[in-house]
């Protein structure tokens, strides 16, 4: 917001660039252009850090299948949780701390921000693997 306020010019045309990545947009691009959003403070849909440090930690002698099948199976396994963790003493609202006790308000936010990273890694469509998510 200071950074707004004090560098208009230089901002403006970063939102900009930010605002006209579509999903049909090169990954490549896509990543430099979230990137320099992410440095200049603008909220991004995919975190470029998160996207780097991921395809740099691929799993050695397994085929890029494999890897994109476990970011599958990772969705799959929270999906199941979600039930337990929703029946768990801890998962109650607490109002002193307003939140959750076992921070169980964050999940929804972990859950996209992962999931988009795992699936621009692998170069996949990450809304239709959400609506799966959502479907199990």
């Amino acid at each position: 917001q200071v950074f707004s306020q004090h560098c208009p010019f230089l901002m403006g045309p970063i939102e900009c660039l930010a605002d006209l990545v579509t999903p049909d947009t090169d990954i490549q691009v896509t990543l430099s252009i979230f990137e320099l959003a992410s440095a200049a403070g603008v909220p991004c849909e995919v975190d470029p850090a998160l996207v780097t440090t991921l395809a740099g930690h691929r799993t050695e002698g397994s085929s890029p299948e494999e890897d994109y099948k476990v970011s599958c199976l990772l969705l799959v396994f929270v999906a199941v949780s979600l039930p337990l963790l929703a029946d768990d003493p801890a998962s109650l609202y607490n109002p002193e701390l307003d939140g959750h006790n076992n921070n169980l308000h964050c999940l929804a936010k972990a859950i996209v921000q992962l999931s988009a990273a795992l699936f621009t890694v692998h170069n996949k469509n990450i809304e239709v693997h959400l609506k799966e998510f959502l479907l199990v």
